[in-house]
């Protein structure tokens, strides 16, 4: 019994960090809006800002070593009611001018999903992202997004 009163306060105490940094106000997300879709339904619109931007929003600094540049989000919305889609589960793929890659999932945050990828390269990167919502169906969108 002691045993499991240990564990549940371990648990505990790791999963308050992770909720409340989900939980945690990124700000409004002033980052240029780098692309729009609509797919089967559902209006997609990705922003990407730099971290700087990203971390100035949520009064933070920029760590040392942090190899990320970007912050990339995506804001779901129903098209035709304009209900935030807040729920699911998201895979971007970037495609560097390279032509190497990086994959991530994004987690959800106050109302979009994001996270963040080295965009360090002047070039163009093609954004590749595949999602599946709370009505279970799969989408995809896809763009490019320019570095100068």
């Amino acid at each position: 019994m002691k045993r499991m009163t240990i564990l549940f306060a371990a648990l505990f105490a790791l999963a308050v960090p992770m909720a409340s940094f989900a939980a945690m106000d990124h700000g409004d997300h002033q980052g240029n809006v780098a692309h729009e879709e609509v797919t089967d339904g559902v209006k997609a619109t990705f922003k990407v800002m730099s971290m700087k931007e990203h971390l100035k929003a949520m009064n933070l600094k920029m760590p040392k070593g942090m190899k990320e540049t970007h912050h990339i989000a995506v804001e779901f919305k129903d098209a035709k009611s304009g209900k935030a889609l807040t729920e699911g589960e998201v895979k971007v793929k970037v495609q560097n001018p390279d032509k190497s890659s990086q994959t991530k999932d994004l987690m959800g945050m106050q109302g979009h999903f994001g996270a963040d990828f080295d965009l360090s390269k002047k070039g163009k990167y093609g954004v590749m992202c595949k999602f599946q919502l709370k009505d279970g169906k799969v989408r995809s969108a896809k763009f490019w997004y320019t570095v100068k």
